[in-house]
């Protein structure tokens, strides 16, 4: 007789979309769906939307045999791993505070649930399926709407003790400052930190302040038009690309982690972002980290969910030789 195969229903919730999938023990994503998230409609809302993506892909990973143990989720905000609540979030997520996020999508459910960051549950996933698979160390940094970042230490996500760690949108930039010296106001409600300089939407505010076309309204917008030739949509994604770079040197001098996996739609513009980013990080390494593997991630929008999996199955009280 074989035994069951085990499933966790892996979660991702954005300010933008909620994705869902069923991932086995191997890591094998059997099935996804996702919805739009109801951002502004407030908590009740939002895990309704989650809610309604975990019932749908229970009963598809009961029917195809598979036995669901836990729901792992992966979510915008600042997470409290130890009890899966936000402990804050931005605008992004009207009232998303407070949410007990996965004591709800547990008890909706009927399984154990957890819940991490979703940057973590990104990293995670890249660990176990993608571009950091075996590494003993791995430091991510998601460049997208935010700067966001992880540290995976003995094949753990390190989050803090107030479930902080990995806020790299938050550190200090020399770059996050306009022509007048003034530090550029940033997401968190403090200035002068690289979120304010090396996020989409702050090189699309850049572009516009270097006398940009304001119709171009996002980062993709502009990494099309430097393509393209244009010089001030070059400046903006160059300055933003370099920023992002110097910091996440700075970050591997203090960490020195054995390699950095770097996501998020902003490093998806290709070589006119990846190159000034790659040059500005080795630029700050020290001598001994000269030859650190920095690569792109692979999983895509996938990793949170795999991820978010990962995190269930390896806090879920289910027997190792079980998991099949």
């Amino acid at each position: 007789m074989q035994p069951v195969q085990h499933c966790v229903i892996g979660v991702d919730i954005g300010g933008t979309k909620t994705a869902a999938g069923i991932v086995d023990a191997a890591g094998m994503l059997h099935a996804s769906a996702s919805r739009p998230t109801p951002a502004t409609a407030g908590p009740a809302a939002i895990l309704a939307t989650a809610v309604g993506l975990v019932e749908s892909l229970l009963a598809q990973a009961r029917t195809a045999g598979l036995l669901p143990v836990a729901v792992g989720i992966g979510s915008a905000g600042v997470i409290d791993a130890r009890n899966g609540s936000v402990v804050s979030a931005t605008d992004s997520l009207t009232g998303w505070a407070g949410t007990p996020l996965a004591a709800h999508l547990g008890r909706e459910a009927g399984l154990p649930a957890y819940a991490v960051n979703d940057v973590h549950a990104h990293n995670l996933g890249e660990h176990w399926q993608g571009a950091s698979a075996g590494a003993p160390s791995t430091l991510l940094v998601a460049v997208g709407t935010g700067v966001g970042g992880s540290l995976i230490l003995d094949g753990a996500a390190h989050t803090g003790e107030r479930a902080v760690a990995g806020h790299v949108g938050h550190l200090a930039s020399p770059y996050a400052y306009d022509d007048a010296g003034r530090a550029l106001p940033c997401s968190c409600g403090r200035a002068g930190h690289l979120e304010a300089i090396a996020s989409g939407p702050s090189i699309s505010n850049l572009y516009r302040r270097l006398g940009g076309d304001g119709d171009a309204a996002t980062a993709r917008d502009i990494s099309v038009r430097a393509a393209a030739g244009e010089p001030v949509a070059l400046r903006a994604l160059t300055l933003g690309a370099e920023a992002a770079g110097q910091a996440v040197g700075g970050l591997a001098n203090v960490l020195d982690p054995a390699m950095v996996v770097i996501g998020g739609g902003v490093s998806a513009a290709g070589k006119l972002w990846w190159n000034p980013f790659l040059t500005a990080l080795r630029a700050e390494l020290m001598d001994p980290l000269a030859g650190l593997p920095v690569v792109p991630a692979v999983l895509g929008a996938d990793a949170a969910v795999v991820g978010a999996a990962k995190l269930a199955f390896d806090r879920v009280n289910v027997p190792e030789e079980t998991r099949v």
